[in-house]
């Protein structure tokens, strides 16, 4: 079989992902079209910036598969919650307070905000974030 024909197989759910975790090609070309499929990669694959920014795009929960070192990328997590905006519970915490991650986050779906780390949640402080509450409605 040749790498389109395996690639169709996977997508039409007739072989698995993880017999190929280890082929770049087959995985990445598969996250793109199924992003949740990063969850059989192997592991070397989840490190690669390309592979997860692509299941990311796909879709924004896929973060949660990806390797640890991507989930503190900045424009790893920004596209996860473009995309799904609670995937922000995957993220790395120094990403949980970073203010345009979480402000993309909350736009997307307020509720996003139980995820927001709580040193940017000073509501009624006089250093209350603005952006942050607008985004809110307030």
């Amino acid at each position: 079989m040749n790498k389109p024909s395996i690639i169709k197989s996977i997508l039409e759910g007739n072989i698995k992902l993880s017999k190929f975790k280890k082929d770049k090609d087959i995985v990445l070309a598969v996250v793109k079209k199924r992003g949740f499929e990063l969850k059989y990669a192997d592991k070397i694959l989840k490190k690669n910036k390309k592979i997860v920014l692509a299941a990311v795009k796909q879709a924004g929960d896929a973060l949660q598969f990806a390797d640890v070192s991507l989930k503190k990328d900045k424009s790893i997590v920004l596209a996860a919650v473009n995309r799904y905006a609670h995937s922000l519970q995957y993220a790395d915490i120094s990403l949980k307070k970073n203010k345009e991650i979480a402000l993309a986050a909350i736009k997307k779906d307020r509720t996003a905000l139980l995820w927001v780390d709580n040193s940017l949640k000073k509501w009624d402080s006089p250093d209350a974030d603005k952006d942050l509450l607008k985004a809110l409605g307030y």
